[in-house]
This record gives C-alpha cells, structure tokens and sequence, in this order.
C-alpha cells in the first residue's frame, strides 16, 4: 500500500536553465513548513539544483523538453523530491553516479549525483535510454528542540 504525502506541490516546466532557480526557491518555500535549519534549507536547494541541471543539460542536450518536480511531504517530517524528465535517459545508471562521470564536457564536473547523495537521506535514479530520467531524493528534517 503506498503512502499518502501529507502535502504536495506539483509543477512542470521547460529546460531552460532560468528555470532551475525557480525550482530550487519553489522547493525551499515549500519545505519551509517543516521548520528546516538553514543548512537543512541549503542542502536541500543545491540538491534540488543538481537534479534540475542534469536535466536541463544531459536530458535534453540538443532541445527543449519538459521537466516535472513534485515535492511531498510524509510522516516523520520527511521531505520526498521527485524530478522526472522524458528525455534521452541514462544508458548506464551506476556509472553516471560515479563521482567525476560526466557526458556534458569539460565545463561539466561529474559530481551531480554525488552532490545529491550527500545532501539528502536517500538518493534513487530510475532512467531507460530513450525514455527519460526519474530522480528520488528523501530528506527527513529532524524537529528543533523546543518545537513542536
């Protein structure tokens, strides 16, 4: 049986690199709820920027296409980041998350995945050639002392 999220926000928009502030600062506003520090917060918003900007560059490296981000909350304070993109996907997962792996070039790091996988609690990358990429990112944000 799968879990509802407490809330959700749901947006969708074009791979256009002005595009990836506006869902790092639509992500953050939404967490904001759960009362996050300011490196939870920031954490939070260079993960989500990550996974933004592997799509908008390695997704659709020759067009623009459509990009979907859904951010949930669950039980537990846990923050669940969705990115999806129908682009050319992924041929090999486990080496795309290599640290230093990049097919975007010299100006590119290859440290997107291993940036998201050390912000957040959990880190889950589904991809088909052809098909698109689906990155899954939790993040459980621990209650302050004094709060409730």
């Amino acid at each position: 049986m799968k879990v509802k999220p407490n809330n959700y926000i749901a947006i969708e928009f074009l791979s256009r690199s002005v595009n990836e502030g506006f869902a790092r600062t639509a992500v953050a506003a939404f967490a904001a709820q759960l009362d996050p520090t300011l490196d939870e917060l920031g954490d939070i918003k260079t993960a989500v920027s990550e996974a933004v900007t592997n799509a908008i560059v390695h997704a659709y490296p020759d067009e623009l296409g459509k990009i979907s981000l859904r951010a949930s909350i669950f039980g537990g304070n846990v923050l669940e980041i969705v990115v999806r993109d129908w682009g050319c996907g992924i041929a090999d997962v486990e080496k795309a998350r290599e640290p230093l792996y990049t097919t975007g070039g010299e100006e590119r790091s290859g440290m997107g995945f291993t940036i998201m996988e050390s912000f957040m609690d959990r880190l889950k990358v589904r991809s088909k050639p052809g098909h698109g990429t689906v990155v899954t990112m939790k993040r459980a944000i621990a209650p302050r002392s004094g709060r409730k």
